[in-house]
């Protein structure tokens, strides 16, 4: 009896992988090279940190971050007004049969960075976490024989 296939909960393809990477860097290029006619987004300087693609990569969302973290829904706003622009750039670049409608939302990766430096640095979880002093496993009992 044939087996059924893994379902789609386990993560994304390594061909949904492997296009957001592409995604991501064409993006970060044509940021950099200011190559959008929008002298407003092209003053800008927008990190493109991760871009993750539905299972049938016609919706890529892009998390992205201006520099300095200052003035977030501008450049979103920016980019969603320039989104057709660089839906073209990215379809030229990837070799797909359409190009994925793009969508913009705030990276928050460093947030939770921040939030899980707080946390380690919290007393009471650094306690929790230590790991006991002798280094010993006191079930295990004396190994050398002089018991």
């Amino acid at each position: 009896m044939a087996q059924n296939r893994t379902p789609r909960s386990e993560g994304p393809s390594q061909r949904q992988l492997r296009v957001a990477e592409l995604i991501r860097r064409t993006l970060s290029d044509v940021l950099a090279r200011a190559g959008v006619h929008d002298p407003e987004l092209n003053r800008m300087s927008i990190t493109v940190g991760e871009v993750r693609l539905s299972p049938d990569l016609k919706i890529a969302t892009a998390y992205v971050m201006p520099l300095g973290g200052q003035d977030v829904q501008v450049a979103i706003d920016a980019l969603a007004r320039n989104r057709g622009e660089l839906r073209r750039i990215v379809g030229r670049a990837v070799a797909l049969k359409f190009a994925p409608d793009l969508r913009f939302r705030p990276d928050e990766t460093f947030d939770r960075l921040d939030e899980t430096r707080r946390l380690f640095a919290d007393e009471v979880v650094r306690r929790d976490i230590a790991a006991p002093e002798d280094g010993g496993d006191p079930a295990e009992g004396d190994r050398d024989g002089d018991a």
